[in-house]
């Protein structure tokens, strides 16, 4: 069956396993998906069905599957995503850009990358102060 998704298409995925590679996926409920595990970033199970999008589609028709939309349409979600947050811990988180990858994603949910992507824009917006021990609010009103 010949795959009709591009790049960057919204789709409903059901994750049927987990294995090494990462999490192998039914798309719209016809193809089949590969999350890689370095995609992950969230606690996904077998079972679970939510929205991704597509990060290719190979020429074997199989589809590269990731939870977050990719690259800079992302940026904006995450972003919100991350005042939402500081605003809930008052005003200061202490993550920066150069955090350990890992603490990023125990603490947030998301790479490192976008998470460089999204306080690069809350700070060229004046919403996000960077320094040495985390990143906080410029605006205090939380």
């Amino acid at each position: 069956m010949t795959v009709t998704l591009e790049k960057f298409d919204e789709i409903a995925i059901m994750v049927t396993h987990i294995t090494d590679l990462g999490a192998n996926v039914i798309v719209n409920g016809k193809h089949k998906g590969l999350i890689f595990i370095n995609d992950i970033f969230e606690d996904i199970r077998t079972g679970d069905t939510m929205k991704a999008f597509v990060k290719s589609v190979r020429e074997d028709n199989k589809i590269d599957v990731v939870l977050q939309s990719p690259g800079y349409r992302s940026i904006e979600p995450n972003a919100n995503f991350i005042l939402d947050e500081l605003k809930a811990a008052g005003g200061f988180m202490p993550l920066h850009d150069k955090s350990d990858p890992q603490a990023i994603k125990n603490e947030l949910g998301m790479s490192k990358k976008s998470f460089k992507k999204a306080i690069g824009t809350l700070y060229k917006d004046k919403q996000i102060a960077i320094n040495p021990d985390g990143i906080e609010l410029i605006d205090q009103m939380v």
